[in-house]
């Protein structure tokens, strides 16, 4: 996309919708593992101290407290790196929060490999796949800013537990359109096509639009869905685009194994055996180098997704 275009950071998007939000959710309450400068919840913090809990480093212990919050009544969100909400907290996750449904939100950001310089072991590129796995998890990955603010309100409506995945780097702002809505479960067409459809989340909805512009140009049109909600999917809007173009090309900043990829492969080969190419990362661990160099060299950006789109097709 056009360099000219405004880019925001989901991590700021999360802060922000938070601090916005907090007076029209009086139960709202934040907790942060010592990373609130990070995670963006200090802008929560700076307007509203007396609900912000700084947990210290201690995530595990952190959710516990969040599912006791819940409990009586609140609406806890809890934020730290994808790495840390997700894999050190796992147990507690799946057995203080999905066991008994509590009312809890995760906040996750710095997942994906645009971390960046901080290397393979905080680059979280499995957080969705855990995720899902839990029964009763609501899963979603926002592309921009705009879908961010949307994802936050939307987990405070929902009454069960919801993790939301935000990237540490800014990213363009794709959706801001007057007739934009969200809702949890829904994906959305954001450019028709006919030859192929690609099937994208977070950060890689941007990289799918740019390689549906590369292949116009060779006059092959590409249908580009953006899929927030990995779980539950909307496996009509899946099935649907699948049976207009034939071939199906998922796109995440994430293992292609157990995220977006699989949960389109798993509903597809029940209701509409179709051939789909998963990208994302290949069963690899990330490595140390700038965001946008690491989502070229894994083939994530969009002259990467035209080659494999191609090559495809």
């Amino acid at each position: 996309m056009a360099d000219t275009i405004k880019k925001i950071a989901t991590r700021e998007s999360y802060g922000n919708a938070l601090k916005e939000l907090a007076e029209e959710f009086p139960q709202l309450v934040v907790l942060d593992a010592d990373l609130a400068a990070a995670t963006k919840t200090g802008i929560f913090k700076k307007a509203y101290p007396d609900r912000h809990i700084d947990c210290g480093i201690a995530e595990c212990n952190m959710v516990g407290i969040a599912a006791g919050l819940a409990s009586v009544g609140k609406i806890p969100f809890v934020s730290s790196f994808a790495m840390f909400a997700a894999g050190r907290a796992y147990e507690q996750v799946r057995n203080s929060v999905g066991y008994p449904q509590l009312n809890v939100k995760i906040g996750a950001t710095h997942a994906g490999i645009t971390v960046g310089e901080d290397g393979a072991t905080h680059q979280c590129n499995e957080d969705l796949a855990l995720m899902r796995t839990i029964p009763g998890m609501v899963v979603m990955c926002p592309s921009d800013d705009v879908e961010a603010k949307a994802a936050v309100r939307a987990a405070l409506e929902y009454e069960g537990p919801v993790y939301i995945r935000f990237g540490r780097a800014a990213v363009p702002v794709i959706n801001d359109r007057p007739d934009y809505k969200f809702e949890i479960g829904k994906g959305t067409i954001v450019r028709e096509g006919k030859d192929v459809t690609i099937v994208a989340t977070g950060i890689c909805v941007d990289s799918a639009l740019g390689a549906a512009e590369k292949l116009a140009a060779e006059g092959i049109s590409a249908e580009v869905v953006n899929i927030c909600t990995i779980k539950p999917l909307d496996e009509e809007i899946i099935i649907n685009s699948a049976k207009k173009t034939g071939k199906v090309v998922t796109v995440e900043e994430h293992t292609v194994i157990g995220g977006l990829g699989s949960a389109v492969c798993d509903c597809l080969c029940a209701k509409l055996p179709t051939p789909v190419k998963k990208l994302g990362m290949q069963d690899v661990f990330g490595e140390s180098g700038s965001a946008a160099a690491l989502v070229a060299k894994y083939g994530l950006d969009a002259e990467g997704v035209y080659k494999s789109v191609k090559e495809f097709l």
